[in-house]
């Protein structure tokens, strides 16, 4: 076996932690990307075994049945779509999902909703909220500038929809941020 899927690798820094932990464990690697390790030569069970009692603590699985695999590739998809820098998908989530995995989309929504507790889109949401939250943090765009970028229709729709998942306004969410940054900033000099 030359790859591996691995669960619950989100993020840019997932792939560094999974690159540097492989590295320390002495493996060469033909690339790390979002749940997917390639090795240059095929691993054995117990190389397996060594990698699994390695990432487990830094909370990390190695996926095994194929129906937590395509689970997991239908996450990393998302996150993927959410992450690029501008999100201009110009079909639908489904027919993006449909192509990207070559599934029949109706296949995916039901295994996700299974093996989840929530659909597809539910999971797409709380991807782009928590994306709309980063930007605002960063606080270099504007909420229009965010709306846009993250392929929402309007301001008042990204509103809404953060809303509805955080419980406040993106505004509000912006001015407990600097309200919290004023507190830290004043115990910083007591």
């Amino acid at each position: 076996m030359k790859t591996l899927r691995i669960k619950n690798m989100v993020c840019p820094r997932c792939i560094m932690v999974i690159e540097k932990t492989m590295e320390d464990l002495g493996f060469e690697l033909n690339d790390v990307d979002l749940g997917l390790i390639e090795f240059h030569e095929p691993i054995t069970l117990d190389d397996r075994d060594k990698i699994e009692k390695a990432i487990n603590p830094l909370g990390f699985e190695i996926l095994e049945d194929k129906k937590s695999m395509l689970v997991e590739r239908i996450k990393n998809a998302i996150i993927e779509l959410v992450g690029k820098d501008v999100n201009d998908l110009k079909i639908t989530l489904s027919e993006y999902l449909q192509s990207k995995l070559q599934v029949e989309y109706h296949t995916l929504s039901q295994l996700f909703s299974n093996q989840e507790s929530q659909t597809i889109e539910q999971f797409y949401i709380l991807q782009k909220i928590e994306k709309v939250k980063e930007l605002l943090v960063y606080d270099e765009l504007t909420l229009s500038e965010i709306a846009y970028k993250m392929n929402y229709s309007s301001v008042g729709h990204l509103s809404n929809q953060f809303k509805k998942v955080t419980g406040l306004a993106p505004t509000h969410f912006k001015e407990i941020k600097i309200f919290k940054e004023e507190i830290i900033e004043e115990n910083k000099t007591k």
